[in-house]
């Protein structure tokens, strides 16, 4: 892999969209989520996007492959929800471990494929971050309005399940480790936590790491309570390679966020935003023209070093986008005064 901080230095870099909005498109049953592998499984596992990676592998690298065509040099992992917490739900905590691997192998091959029917000369430098979500279940916020103290889980079980994706993550072979769509950053300290104590525990060299969290309304804050500059504070000290923000609002929305953050920031910042807002039946409705000219904006103001998209975006929007920022400079890191 070549230095993706030489990379962000001379140009802005550009991140895939959706996977589920992807999913959507092919229409699939419980029987393509379940294959002949969980033919007989005890639950429901269709909505278990993750699960494709070992069942419709063929489908995951399509969309990869898609994503890479219309212009992306980041392409995450269909891992969102690969730990054994959020996969509880189906009863497929003991998958955990496999789908990251499944997952980001699938990632990799993508790449390869891709870069076998392209000249070398004719493309940059593709990455694969490894995409940590937030889970279903919270430390900073009580599932029982009675009871506001009460916690269905507790750290050392966050840390401990996030732990377990990282080693799959960085056994099947990713780049760049990604935790995004935070919006409690306790959850996210944990997979601080975990990644820290991972590679002190491995002796691995550490991934680059990027972090990228939601504001979820017009307040500014994330659903745990915290300012923007509340919840950079918090996270730091893990010096990551990029802090960004992503879903919950669409470009328009987002925009003086962004602006915040890019002042706020000491390293490089990420925006891949939704697709607008959805509309009253779920469904984002922003064209791909529409989104790319919000970002080609923050580009040209200097706010961003790497822009995509999240919910509702496709690899039309992707191609939009990239098409629209690469006449602009990366955002310049501040520089930082350091103790004589």
């Amino acid at each position: 892999m070549g230095d993706i901080k030489s990379a962000l230095d001379r140009r802005i870099l550009i991140i895939d969209g959706a996977m589920g909005t992807m999913i959507q498109r092919y229409k699939l049953e419980e029987e393509d989520y379940r294959g002949e592998r969980f033919k007989n499984w005890k639950s429901d596992v269709k909505g278990n996007n993750d699960l494709l990676s070992l069942t419709r592998p063929d489908i995951i690298k399509a969309i990869h492959k898609e994503y890479l065509e219309a212009g992306a040099d980041i392409i995450e992992t269909n891992t969102f929800s690969s730990t054994s917490i959020a996969q509880a739900d189906y009863h497929m905590q003991s998958l955990a471990y496999e789908l990251n691997v499944a997952a980001a192998k699938i990632a990799r091959q993508a790449i390869d494929e891709f870069t076998i029917n392209h000249q070398p000369s004719t493309i940059n430098e593709k990455y694969i971050a490894g995409a940590i979500g937030p889970m279903n279940k919270t430390l900073s916020l009580s599932p029982d309005v009675n009871n506001p103290g009460f916690r269905s889980v507790s750290f050392d079980e966050v840390s401990g399940a996030y732990y377990e994706q990282v080693k799959g993550l960085v056994d099947g072979g990713v780049d760049l480790l990604l935790i995004e769509t935070i919006f409690d950053t306790l959850n996210a300290k944990a997979a601080i936590f975990a990644i820290k104590k991972y590679f002190r525990d491995t002796k691995k060299p550490e991934l680059p790491v990027m972090i990228s969290g939601t504001i979820t309304d017009a307040s500014g804050r994330t659903l745990s309570g915290q300012t923007l500059e509340a919840f950079y504070t918090s996270i730091a000290h893990a010096r990551p390679l990029s802090v960004g923000l992503n879903c919950a609002l669409g470009a328009a929305e987002m925009r003086p966020h962004i602006e915040e953050l890019s002042k706020l920031a000491s390293c490089y910042t990420s925006a891949y935003p939704n697709a607008g807002l959805p509309n009253s039946m779920g469904a984002y409705e922003e064209e791909p023209e529409e989104t790319a000219h919000f970002l080609e904006e923050w580009a040209k103001e200097g706010f961003v070093n790497i822009v995509g998209g999240c919910c509702g975006t496709t690899p039309e929007h992707i191609k939009h986008i990239a098409e629209k920022v690469k006449k602009f400079e990366p955002r310049k890191l501040p520089l930082v005064e350091t103790a004589a």
